[in-house]
């Protein structure tokens, strides 16, 4: 087990009447518990936590008149990844896929798959399938993109980053989880906090629907998947936005991080690994 510390600090200036969403909870599944957890608001103000998708993911609603609101998260996270042998980690045929996993082979609004099946064949029709085709997926991406902050926007699809090739964590997640799809791998989006990012920040990473259950991949290389401490997941990152803004409020500051408190070392090699069933 590991156990880690995570938190954020986000500050608005909300100018007219407006009602948030905030995706900033730790999720709880199986194999991820949270041992503590609080959340603060200045001013204070009822809001209203609710419980999304199969996995438990919590969202906190709430509305604010004009005011700087601030919200403060913080919550315990103990880990149990499930850490596989890679080798025997096969992709399964279309027809041993459960019903709830099929959205996740579609094309969505970040994540053109359809536009890029002729690529990904091209690219990695040959390579062994599985998690390896899968590790070879992200290898490619991270060795032909740049990391470079500010490179994309709201708009940015995946097609426009394998164009440009510049892009931040959800850019490369988006690349990687529209190429799986091509390949007939489910995949989907995942956000979080992440032990050891730098800068600190909430983090994109990916999961792929291999044998019976979900892995987690991040094809930028910069944080360790067994450090993730998962909030959302989604068909794209349109589906796990840390906040939804419907009025007018802008955010003036924003800290995040995620602290591993347990003297459980990480893996320094590469491992598969799942935080659900």
């Amino acid at each position: 087990m590991t156990t880690i510390h995570v938190g954020c600090d986000l500050t608005y200036s909300v100018t007219n009447p407006t009602s948030f969403l905030f995706n900033v909870a730790a999720a709880r599944t199986p194999l991820q518990t949270i041992s503590e957890e609080t959340l603060q608001l200045n001013p204070s103000i009822q809001y209203e936590a609710s419980s999304l998708g199969m996995e438990d993911i919590q969202v906190y609603r709430l509305y604010a008149e004009p005011c700087e609101l601030q919200l403060n998260y913080r919550a315990t996270v103990d880990l149990r990844p499930a850490i596989n042998d890679t080798s025997q980690i096969v992709e399964a045929g279309y027809s041993q896929l459960p019903i709830d996993v099929l959205p996740y082979l579609n094309p969505s609004r970040y994540c053109e798959s359809d536009r890029l099946a002729h690529f990904a064949l091209q690219m990695f029709g040959n390579a062994q399938p599985g998690f390896c085709r899968v590790s070879a997926i992200c290898d490619w991406i991270n060795s032909n993109l740049d990391y470079q902050a500010g490179s994309s926007g709201p708009s940015t699809s995946a097609c426009d980053v394998l164009i440009q090739r510049t892009g931040v964590c959800r850019d490369y997640a988006h690349l990687a989880i529209a190429l799986c799809r091509a390949l007939c791998i489910p995949a989907r989006y995942v956000s979080g906090y992440a032990v050891s990012l730098q800068p600190p920040d909430f983090h994109g990473f990916f999961e792929a629907y291999l044998g019976s259950r979900w892995y987690l991949f991040d094809a930028t290389h910069m944080a360790p998947v067994e450090g993730l401490v998962r909030i959302g997941t989604g068909r794209d990152a349109a589906d796990a936005s840390f906040a939804t803004i419907i009025g007018s409020a802008t955010l003036t500051h924003m800290a995040v991080w995620a602290e591993q408190t347990s003297p459980n070392p990480m893996p320094n090699q590469p491992a598969a690994v799942s935080t659900t069933d």
